[in-house]
């Protein structure tokens, strides 16, 4: 299958992040990431996740995705839209290598049993995009990249949202409609990669 990826991550409020995750899970940075494909060509599909640590394992943990979604491309845009969000990913031309997370164990998808799926060895250069994206639910949030990427840092160093809880909210249920209404604070990157999966 021939995977034309994209991604994009946003920084969000850290302690918003650790109100809504299941028991079982801790929030390793304030991130909260969208990944967009086309697969062969014709098949659209969403996925969206935050950055967590289960049983020692680091990774992302799912939080909802969606097949069959409806893309179009105009030019260098591709927009991707569901019922409740619309993102769209507009190449640049400038390229690099495909980033790598050195401590991603793969991506926890909830179950009976949470099940962790392997991480992809990606070796295509990526293309950085610029990107729109707005959550079409009520108080979702919105966010639009300002040609620059920014480290979404590790919790241990990271000093706008320290490991410490600065605010204890309300448990939620970790749901797409909770997550999606945490504001996004910036866009912290985006890019498109092409591999064969």
């Amino acid at each position: 299958m021939k995977a034309e990826q994209y991604v994009m991550a946003y920084d969000a409020e850290q302690d918003r992040l650790r109100a809504i995750l299941p028991d079982g899970f801790g929030s390793l940075r304030s991130v909260l990431r969208i990944n967009a494909e086309i697969r062969d060509g014709a098949a659209g599909y969403l996925e969206y996740n935050t950055a967590v640590v289960s049983g020692g394992v680091r990774g992302w943990l799912n939080i909802g995705y969606w097949n069959n979604v409806p893309f179009e491309r105009q030019r260098k845009t591709v927009t991707f839209r569901t019922e409740a969000l619309e993102i769209s990913f507009t190449g640049v031309g400038i390229g690099g290598s495909c980033p790598a997370e050195q401590d991603n164990g793969g991506c926890f998808f909830l179950g009976a049993e949470p099940a962790l799926r392997a991480p992809e060895t990606v070796a295509s250069g990526k293309e950085f995009c610029d990107c729109t994206c707005r959550w079409r639910l009520a108080g979702g949030a919105n966010g639009v990249s300002i040609g620059k990427t920014f480290p979404a840092y590790p919790t241990e160093v990271k000093t706008v949202y320290p490991t410490e809880v600065k605010t204890v909210y309300p448990r939620e249920d970790f749901t797409v409609e909770n997550a999606a209404v945490i504001p996004c604070e910036q866009v912290l990157g985006t890019y498109r990669v092409v591999f064969d999966r």
